[in-house]
């Protein structure tokens, strides 16, 4: 449910005409094979920050899918702040990753390095991710807009929300309307976290933009306790999914173990989430009678 307009708003964000709201596009629906992103199901996204290994892969694969995930998610590339650190399995990681999709049925969703990666990573995936370094890597979002697959946008750790849309409207201009942002956690002067979880951004953007809008706990945390709090608030503010990680052993993971959850951790969030996505679905489902009665200013 998003908040209603804010004045200052108005003319912000409509010069972004392909991914602004208006009267006659409200809401975009993303489908992904059988699954509809902004729609009226919670999708959530959940595996490695890193593909490792098959077993690795296949285990989370049939894990998260059991405890209700819709797309698998899992990085063949990784853009890492270290020139030491585990730098992804490229090529052999996509195969992997339609190996499980093969197994489980799960979609895939994982990033795309650079413009030059974006058609070979396009024949694995089903979703292609942008990473928040590459939020205004412009040529790379012109390529996506050219690739034909949905785009996961993620913002940039320093972004506003008009940046942030301003990504989304490049992708949109090359020709592709399917793009799904998603908010990670912005840099702050706060280091008890990694990031700083814009909660707020998640009904303003809903409010101002006809794309779905998830969150990605895990990197806004950095921290695996805070993950399921996290993804509670998302679900109540109206998010349309979650990008979690999880691991089969967190503290042996090549990439962002502190962040990822164990296969029994996710399956109690999920759990956990199930009251919450309720009231959300009760709260859409009674909101156009309680405006009918004038019931809501």
């Amino acid at each position: 449910m998003a908040p209603p307009m804010n004045p200052k708003w108005n003319g912000q964000f409509s010069c972004f005409d392909l991914v602004a709201k208006t009267d006659m596009c409200s809401r975009t629906v993303v489908r992904v094979r059988d699954i509809e992103i902004g729609g009226n199901d919670f999708v959530v996204m959940a595996g490695p920050c890193a593909v490792e290994s098959e077993q690795q892969l296949l285990e989370t694969a049939e894990a998260v899918a059991e405890a209700g995930a819709r797309i698998l998610r899992g990085g063949a590339y990784k853009p890492r702040s270290s020139p030491y650190a585990f730098q992804g399995l490229g090529v052999e990681g996509l195969k992997l990753l339609r190996k499980a999709r093969e197994a489980t049925g799960l979609a895939i969703v994982t990033e795309a390095m650079s413009e030059e990666d974006v058609e070979l990573i396009a024949e694995y995936a089903d979703i292609l991710q942008v990473g928040t370094r590459s939020m205004e890597n412009y040529a790379q979002l012109e390529a996506l807009g050219r690739c034909g697959q949905p785009v996961l946008l993620k913002r940039g750790m320093t972004a506003t929300i008009e940046e942030w849309l301003r990504s989304a409207q490049v992708i949109a201009m090359a020709g592709n309307p399917n793009v799904i942002l998603c908010e990670r956690g912005i840099r702050t002067f706060e280091t008890a976290t990694r990031n700083t979880l814009d909660i707020a951004a998640v009904p303003v953007v809903k409010t101002v933009s006809h794309l779905p809008v998830i969150v990605d706990p895990s990197h806004a945390a950095g921290v695996r306790s805070l993950v399921p709090i996290l993804s509670r608030a998302a679900a109540v503010v109206g998010a349309d999914g979650l990008l979690v990680e999880v691991h089969p052993c967190p503290e042996q993971a090549w990439s962002d173990g502190n962040q990822s959850l164990t296969f029994g951790e996710f399956r109690r969030m999920m759990i956990d989430l199930q009251p919450y996505l309720y009231l959300q679905q009760e709260v859409r489902q009674l909101r156009p009678q309680l405006l009918t009665a004038g019931g809501v200013d």
